[in-house]
C-alpha cells in the first residue's frame, strides 16, 4: 500500500518545485485570521517523544484551519501497555482520524504507518532520520529574511550526527544549490556527513565555517551525550560556542537560527540568543503558518 496522497514523510524525496509551492502557500496562512480549510476534520497528534514547539504549533495550526485535534502520548495510553505502532494506527483510523501527525523514536516509523493506514501521515520527527516540518519552517524563515536561496552559505554547528533537523535541512537546502558547511568535533560531525547531500562540506574549525556565511544554524548539544562520548564540555564550549565575537566572522547581516530548545551558555551565549541577528523566536512563530500549509496540503487544499 502506497502512502496516502498528502503525506509528508521526509524532505529527501520532495522536488524543489513542490517545496517552493508549499512555502509560497504558507505565506497565505495566518493563525490570527482562521481559515476553515479543514472544518470538521480530525487531526490526531501521536507523540511517542516529548515535544513543545512541534506539538503545540501543529495543534494551533490545525485549530486555525477549523480542525479538531486529539493528543495521544505514549504515557497513559495503550501504547504504554505494549500496543504495536500499527495497531495504534488502525485504532486512530477507526475512531475517525483524517490526518495523523506522528513523532517516534525509531527511524522509519511514519513510513511504516503510512503504508498501512489510508489517511495522510505527517512525520513530526522519526529517530535520527528526518524532521521535515522543521526544515520547511526553517526554509520559510530564511526566505522571509533573504531574497532567495541563490548564492547563500549556511553553517550548521553542533551535534550533526544525532540531528534529524540537520539531515532534513541538508536535503532541503542542497536542492537549491545552497553551500552547506557542517561544523563540530569529529565525534559529532564525522566525515561521512559529507554524504548527506550534494555540496556539503565538513570542518572542525568554527572560524572556517563562519567566514562568508549568511545563515548560522545552531543545534542542540546534550551534556549527557557529550559525557558519554568522552567529549570535554569546557573544551566544546571554548571551540564551538556561538559568541558575539565569533558571530562577527560571518557576514554583517548573517542570521542566527536554532530549532530549540536552546541551551544558553553551551551552544550560544545570551548575547547572541537575544541579539539583533537572532531569528530563533521567529522560527517558532513561523512554525504555525508552515504547519498550517502542511496540514492543508494533506487534505488537498493547497491551491
Amino acid at each position: 500500500m502506497n502512502p496516502a496522497r498528502g503525506s509528508l514523510l521526509g524532505i529527501e524525496t520532495m522536488e524543489a518545485a513542490e517545496i517552493l509551492r508549499l512555502l509560497k502557500f504558507a505565506r497565505r496562512m495566518n493563525p490570527d485570521k482562521p481559515r476553515p480549510l479543514l472544518k470538521g476534520k480530525r487531526v490526531l497528534l501521536l507523540f511517542y517523544e516529548a515535544s513543545t514547539r512541534t506539538r503545540s504549533s501543529f495543534e494551533i495550526a490545525a485549530k486555525s484551519l477549523g480542525a479538531h485535534t486529539v493528543l495521544i502520548q505514549s504515557a497513559g495510553s495503550s501504547i504504554e501497555k505494549g500496543e504495536s505502532l500499527l495497531d495504534t494506527g488502525y485504532t486512530l483510523r477507526a475512531v475517525g482520524a483524517d490526518i495523523i501527525v506522528i513523532r517516534h523514536p525509531n527511524a522509519g516509523a511514519p513510513y511504516l504507518m503510512a503504508q498501512h493506514v489510508d489517511v495522510p501521515v505527517i512525520n513530526a520527527g522519526d529517530g535520527l532520520h528526518e524532521h521535515p516540518s522543521q526544515a520547511l519552517l526553517d526554509a520559510y524563515t530564511i526566505l522571509r529574511n533573504k531574497k532567495s536561496f541563490k548564492g547563500l552559505q549556511v553553517a550548521i554547528v553542533g551535534d550533526i550526527f544525532h540531528s534529524r533537523v540537520a539531515r532534513s535541512a541538508c536535503h532541503l537546502l542542497s536542492k537549491f544549490g545552497v553551500k552547506i558547511i557542517l561544523c563540530g568535533p569529529p565525534e559529532l560531525v564525522p566525515d561521512i556527513a559529507t554524504t548527506l547531500a550534494p555540496g556539503v562540506r565538513v570542518t572542525r574549525h568554527i572560524e572556517d565555517a563562519l567566514r562568508g556565511t549568511d545563515v548560522v544554524m545552531l543545534l542542540r548539544v546534550q551534556k549527557e551525550r557529550l559525557a558519554g562520548m568522552k567529549i570535554d564540555l569546557p573544551e566544546y564550549i571554548a571551540r564551538y560556542q556561538m559568541t558575539p565575537a565569533r558571530l562577527k566572522m560571518a557576514k554583517k547581516d548573517a542570521m542566527v537560527m536554532h530549532p530549540g530548545p536552546i541551551i544558553r551558555g553551551l551552544e550560544l551565549t545570551s548575547e547572541v540568543a537575544d541579539g539583533a541577528q537572532a531569528r530563533i523566536l521567529e522560527e517558532v512563530h513561523n512554525g504555525v503558518p508552515t504547519r498550517m500549509a502542511i496540514l492543508a496540503r494533506a487534505m488537498g487544499k493547497m491551491r
